[in-house]
């Protein structure tokens, strides 16, 4: 591969370009002049790797040096590889060597080397001629002094005039390592290597500050005990700071990540911690804090392996809890899959009391579900039948969590104070309202009964607000922890299209002051009203959206059925084209009728 370039000539030195191979080329020297001073910002932030007196070896970037005006092209190799480091983006890292020109060649030497139009290599003898003599490894101050000898030689300035030069270089220098990072480094990263991560703007104190100041204050003295599902990224402790700075009375949390299986043990400085913080902060851990469990975790599993596999992520949150003094734990009960409802049921039951008879204090919640699939806990009949089969020594410590969006989409109306009271008295008679033990808090973007667990902001779903006045009311809920799960995202006012989204806390600090202000305010006011009002015409785009797309849905379903297409129900009697179609047809009319009575019955147990 052959090399050309040409040289910047600072004063009577230069700028000799080599390429990094143990093979020197020969570049092409250009009588194009610059100062030190005014030498090219692609020189300016190279940093300097060896010096010897009479040599600098400096490495620039390739394409810095073209856009500089110091041309230095690559010919030869194969088109392949050229359009490879072209679709990778990388930048080619030569060699500049600032030397001595008097010292090393004279300037007819150079003259002679411009000539060498068809730039053949040099023969051996002669370019071992033209080479310097070896260099000796010089201390950092014996170069300096060399350079500033050499420097001397070839200016002949005055002794202030060659102190205050001293000092604008070494200012220079100073600027380049505090604006570049190590030259290697940099090669692999422009490469393609190793990408170099942005460095990430340190916040000044006063941003510090304004972060760790509470976005609302904690009302006390309430009968209702409101809050949020908080992180507890960089320590458990935090989740306490992070419910004081929303101006949460309660909180929820995850003890360790619920994405993957296996997770560091809980250290005695984290348990130490959070302890510390609760009774720092006021928080009674055994009353108003309710971790959630692992997504992972089906103890209705059917498959041995898996099975034991969600018992161990289970009991260990479970003990988690017992060292932080926590009582209550929320999960999700599983799914039957395959199997028979009943048989999933015995399952779940069976793994509750064996991890029961682990521990001594702490006191699993049911959480009722969305219905959706095969997951169980939609009806409360479901959750009945698991409690039935928990042993009688540990019915004391097994309890359920309410959560309104799921209960809206499983067919639990809300809305209405009559309604309200209706499904509380259908909980009471089925499960029992001693065994409730905790509420989540969330609106729903899907009408009621779709079997969609879909989440939205207080007042802004098909929920509405009233359903959380009659929350809010209910002397029945007062002392136990209600959790807000809400979205906290609003849309990135950096990024022009919209799509992207950040975190802002400061939702759940106004839906915890905007629940506590339902508390005894009477729905037919003036002030309800208001609220009502403005909080619906802000989600009334996303329903009308919502009720469109279930609309469509639902159209092209009929269209289905209309085109002959088999259902679901026609697999399932069996149905098909042909003969009998009349028989067919009155067989799933009754499959459909019965279906759907037992779709009603499932909203009201």
């Amino acid at each position: 591969m052959k090399l050309r370039a040409k040289d910047t000539i600072v004063q009577e030195s230069a700028v000799r370009i080599t390429r990094n191979s143990p093979r020197r080329r020969k570049w092409e020297a250009d009588e194009e002049t610059a100062g030190i001073e005014t030498a090219p910002p692609a020189l300016k932030r190279t940093k300097i790797q060896e010096y010897d007196g009479t040599e600098t070896t400096l490495r620039i970037v390739k394409e810095d040096l073209e856009v500089e005006g110091i041309h230095a092209t690559v010919n030869g190799g194969s088109k392949k590889q050229t359009q490879k480091s072209k679709q990778a983006g990388r930048k080619q890292v030569v060699t500049a060597t600032v030397h001595d020109f008097e010292a090393r060649d004279t300037k007819q030497e150079a003259e002679e080397e411009v000539l060498n139009d068809n730039n053949d290599r040099i023969p051996t003898e002669s370019r071992k001629a033209k080479q310097p003599s070896t260099k000796v490894r010089r201390t950092k101050k014996e170069q300096t002094e060399a350079g500033e000898e050499e420097k001397r030689e070839v200016d002949g300035d005055s002794p202030k005039k060659r102190k205050r030069k001293a000092k604008d270089i070494a200012k220079k220098i100073k600027e380049v390592k505090e604006q570049d990072t190590d030259v290697e480094d940099e090669a692999k990263a422009l490469n393609g290597d190793t990408p170099q991560k942005p460095k990430r703007k340190r916040k000044t104190k006063e941003e510090k500050e304004a972060e760790a100041m509470p976005l609302a204050a904690r009302t006390t003295g309430l009968r209702m005990y409101i809050g949020a599902h908080v992180s507890m990224a960089k320590g458990l402790q935090n989740s306490v700071t992070n419910c004081q700075h929303v101006g949460g009375n309660a909180f929820a949390l995850f003890l360790k990540s619920q994405r993957k299986w296996e997770n560091p043990p809980l250290t005695d400085e984290a348990t130490e911690a959070f302890r510390s913080h609760c009774q720092t902060y006021k928080y009674d851990a055994s009353l108003h804090i309710l971790p959630h469990g692992s997504y992972l975790v089906n103890l209705a599993q059917e498959d041995p392996e898996r099975a034991a596999q969600s018992y161990s992520a289970f009991i260990d949150d479970l003990h988690r809890c017992e060292r932080l003094g926590i009582k209550l734990y929320n999960f999700h009960p599983g799914a039957s899959s395959s199997s028979p409802l009943p048989d999933a049921i015995k399952r779940i039951a069976n793994q509750l009391n064996a991890a029961l008879a682990s521990t001594k204090t702490v006191i699993p919640l049911l959480e009722n579900m969305a219905g959706s699939g095969t997951v169980i806990g939609s009806r409360f009949s479901d959750l009945r039948d698991i409690i039935s089969h928990i042993k009688p020594e540990f019915k004391s410590r097994i309890g359920v969590c309410l959560d309104t969006c799921h209960a809206f989409a499983a067919g639990h109306d809300l809305r209405s104070p009559e309604s309200f009271k209706q499904v509380l008295k259908d909980f009471d008679e089925v499960v029992g309202m001693k065994y409730l033990k905790a509420l989540h808090l969330n609106d729903s973007k899907a009408p009621i009964g779709r079997k969609k667990d879909l989440h939205q902001n207080i007042g802004l779903g098909f929920l509405g607000l009233r359903a959380f006045h009659n929350v809010m009311n209910e002397p029945r809920f007062e002392n136990l922890p209600l959790i807000l799960e809400t979205p906290c995202e609003k849309p990135d006012p950096d990024d022009p299209t919209g799509k992207k989204t950040v975190e802002d806390k400061g939702i759940w600090a106004r839906e915890i002051k905007l629940l506590e202000g339902l508390i005894g305010m009477d729905i037919d006011g003036e002030e309800f009203g208001r609220l009502e009002k403005e909080l619906s015409e802000r989600g009334r785009e996303e329903r009308e959206k919502m009720l469109k797309s279930i609309e469509a849905r639902e159209e092209k379903a009929r269209k289905k059925l209309e085109k002959g297409q088999t259902t679901l129900v026609d697999m399932m009697t069996g149905i098909g084209k042909g003969k009998g179609q009349g028989k067919a047809k009155r067989k799933r009319e009754k499959v459909e009728h019965e279906s759907s009575g037992e779709e009603s019955e499932a909203g009201l147990d």
